[in-house]
């Protein structure tokens, strides 16, 4: 019989990463036979440092790879380099990644030279655009080829793996552990402190896909200008990405307007407060798709097609595309007209119930030997009212 406790490395390197494992490593540490070690790449340095602070977190190792204006073909192979050292240094039992990130590709493949069994948190997600998200869709694909265990959202996400060839038995539907976190920040979230009329409905905005930079994002920030100059009964947060590119175009265009509140990146409790705090939500991000109808806040994507469908299914989203015009007509839409708006505020999550980590766990246990057979039954999402 095992004398000590398997070691699991797990590795983040951006802001959304650690609010979603948050919760696994909470449940980790509570159980008997599991060290997890936390392992950060420093893909997003500042963002995730916030996270960790607010999660009360301390990576076991801190990895160095971001340097300034580099490409991703250079982030690759500093990834490459950094984490087979650490892997191998540890040596564990099975190495955790959650998302799409390239950090996230990179341990996957480390772990497939290493023959090191990798996990897969939030697997099986896919757009099936490869060009849309960049580069996350590939980053996904690339992970799940050397996944050992498939830790999947939603069913959708299950069926996504087993319509490209994952055996079943690999894969265990959790849930997404962003509600898990979503419902413990959501509970000690101060309220929004910005300088928010509150006679006027709040737009929070967050934007800064790859896909988006350059011109797409510039016109969108100058329709949102005229919209808030046009419309005495709204106002705007955004809280800008640190991308120069991001930044530099949205100070430019949005700074020092009547109505527009330009903050730096929040930290996930002022977040949620924002977010809570809004009338509805306008954004090109991924995990904001899951928050916000779990807080029965309307979101609308800046995106061509998302690899969250269920939100959309659920009729709690919608796909806006990147044409100003269309953008900026749903916007008044959702303003003016009040069934509509309450038909996509209606709440409840197709992504989670606040149990993902719980589940995660005991997959992992049952997956490395540590206990005999799951306890709980995999997620499924009950309906919203009006939905089919």
């Amino acid at each position: 019989m095992r004398q000590h406790p398997f070691k699991i490395v797990i590795i983040a390197g951006t802001r959304p990463e650690i609010i979603k494992i948050a919760p696994l490593i909470y449940e980790l540490k509570k159980s008997a036979w599991a060290h997890p070690v936390l392992i950060t790449s420093g893909q997003h340095v500042d963002m995730l440092r916030q996270q960790l602070k607010v999660f009360n977190l301390e990576p076991d190792f801190e990895l160095s790879v971001m340097k300034e204006g580099q490409s991703l073909s250079s982030l690759t192979s500093s990834l490459f380099s950094t984490l087979e050292s650490a892997i191998k240094k540890e040596n564990p039992d099975a190495v955790l990644s959650q998302g799409d990130t390239t950090t996230v590709m990179a341990a996957a493949c480390t772990c497939f030279y290493l023959h090191i069994p990798f996990i897969h948190l939030e697997a099986g997600l896919r757009s099936n655009d490869m060009q849309n998200p960049f580069p996350e869709e590939f980053n996904r694909k690339v992970a799940s080829l050397a996944t050992s265990l498939h830790l999947a959202p939603t069913p959708s996400a299950k069926k996504a793996l087993v319509d490209e060839g994952i055996p079943e038995e690999k894969i265990t539907i959790t849930g997404n552990t962003v509600i898990d976190a979503l419902y413990y920040a959501q509970n000690i979230a101060e309220q929004c402190q910005y300088p928010h009329d509150k006679k006027n409905k709040l737009l929070l905005l967050t934007a800064h896909r790859r896909e988006n930079l350059g011109k797409p994002l510039e016109n969108i920030f100058y329709m949102l200008k005229e919209l808030i100059k046009e419309r005495t009964d709204i106002e705007m947060l955004y809280p800008v990405h640190h991308n120069p590119q991001v930044k530099n175009a949205a100070h430019k265009i949005l700074s020092n307007k009547d109505r527009i509140h330009l903050t730096t990146p929040l930290d996930y409790l002022e977040f949620v407060a924002a977010l809570k705090n809004s009338y509805l939500v306008v954004s090109d991000s991924g995990g904001i798709q899951e928050e916000a109808p779990a807080l029965c806040k309307p979101i609308l994507v800046l995106r061509e097609v998302t690899e969250r469908n269920e939100a959309i299914t659920a009729g709690v989203a919608k796909l806006s595309g990147t044409d100003p015009m269309e953008i900026k007509k749903d916007i008044n839409t959702l303003l003016d007209n009040e069934l509509i708006y309450a038909d996509m505020a209606q709440g409840g999550s197709p992504f989670g119930d606040g149990l993902a980590a719980v589940r995660a766990v005991d997959a992992l246990a049952v997956f490395l030997g540590a206990k005999e057979r799951r306890e709980m039954e995999e997620f499924h999402f009950q309906p919203l009212r009006g939905t089919a």
